[in-house]
């Protein structure tokens, strides 16, 4: 397992997934800032295939206006990544870990905010159907 993800493998149809990981973001009080769909945008740009892989950037306008407050620059780091991508058998869906992204700061003062954040995303991916934590 990446050491600065959270990680699950879901149940169900890419296009699905991708819809139901937007919906759950909904539920927990994020937008979607930009939608990268990193399949497409390899073959344009580069004509090279690539497997359905997408790059959600979240953001929650509260918590972000908040951290900011503490940390101007903050915003370097935002917003939270959530990728779903395609394997040969199961779609992967991975978000950032906010405490080891926001360690970086070593500002104390934001680890309410990383935990918040964090348990928010960890929900997210948990509700998703079928969905199981991936440790290794």
């Amino acid at each position: 397992m990446a050491p600065y993800t959270i990680r699950y493998r879901v149940d169900g149809e890419f296009d699905e997934i991708v819809a139901a990981v937007q919906d759950e973001l909904a539920e927990e009080g994020f937008g979607v800032l930009c939608d990268i769909d990193v399949q497409a945008t390899l073959k344009e740009k580069l004509g090279e295939e690539f497997r359905k892989y997408r790059i959600l950037g979240a953001c929650n306008p509260s918590l972000a206006h908040q951290a900011m407050s503490e940390e101007i620059e903050l915003g370097a780091l935002l917003p939270c990544n959530v990728v779903v991508f395609e394997t040969d058998d199961h779609v992967g869906v991975s978000a950032i870990d906010p405490s080891v992204m926001l360690s970086v700061t070593e500002n104390p003062a934001l680890d309410p905010f990383a935990d918040d954040v964090g348990d928010r995303l960890e929900g997210v991916l948990q509700r998703l159907p079928g969905a199981t934590p991936v440790s290794e």
